[in-house]
């Protein structure tokens, strides 16, 4: 929502708290430094309740726009947009988040975003789950992390990827191992793979519930912004 909607919505709590709020004092607080580490809690309470830590996880990268005139959906398959590297007279077109999703429960265990790329929200969403104590058993991720290096990612985890079309059987013995379980049982492999749907299902929802426009224009409320949609979807699911 824009600062002045979610100012508008705040006027029914005006009436039970007697504080009046305008669209300024929301503005501000979505810079706070202290509300950022209420929400980054806020996930970590809401695991700890669940009673997550031993997970299946699947994981998925969406954008989110920062101008009327893009919607991700349209070109999220173009080069360039999960990098980044598309722009609009020099100006970021899109803002990035990436979630692990415990299979079980349908909550997000890891939470990234970023201005800059999908694959650095990625890499914030593992720091997430680490400091959150999440293990995890098993990850389903789609082609774009189809490579070597999430081995060190999840080296603990057994791991469901769609090997590349140059994929090679060079590299470490775990490595093999998945292009070995990939090849002999493709149809178990793939029940495996696709229960990744679930994160792009949550994205969907995450969109319908929250919209797929940021309203935010600096770099730390944009943030602030992204990580409110993962909470709102971890609320809707606690139970």
């Amino acid at each position: 929502l824009s600062n002045r909607k979610m100012a508008n919505l705040l006027m029914f709590f005006t009436v039970l708290s007697g504080i009046d709020t305008s669209y300024k004092t929301v503005e501000r607080v979505y810079s706070d430094p202290a509300v950022r580490m209420t929400i980054h809690n806020m996930y970590a309470i809401m695991v700890k309740k669940k009673g997550i830590t031993d997970v299946d996880l699947s994981g998925d990268g969406t954008g989110y726009s920062l101008t009327i005139t893009k919607h991700y959906r349209n070109v999220s398959k173009e080069k360039g947009v999960k990098e980044g590297k598309k722009t609009e007279k020099g100006r970021k077109l899109f803002a990035y988040s990436f979630a692990f999703m415990d299979l079980d429960t349908g909550m997000y265990v890891g939470y990234g975003t970023s201005l800059k790329s999908e694959k650095e929200a990625y890499k914030r969403a593992i720091l997430m789950a680490r400091s959150m104590g999440i293990s995890a058993n098993s990850i389903r991720l789609d082609k774009y992390y189809s490579n070597r290096t999430i081995l060190k990612d999840f080296p603990d985890a057994k791991i469901y990827i769609i090997p590349k079309k140059n994929a090679t059987i060079r590299g470490p013995k775990e490595w093999k191992e998945i292009l070995v379980r990939f090849i002999e049982d493709i149809f178990s492999y793939l029940s495996e793979y696709y229960q990744r749907n679930n994160s792009e299902s949550g994205f969907s929802a995450d969109k319908r519930m929250c919209g797929w426009k940021v309203w935010q224009k600096k770099e730390e409320r944009i943030d602030t912004c992204l990580l409110c949609k993962g909470i709102w979807h971890n609320m809707m699911r606690i139970g």
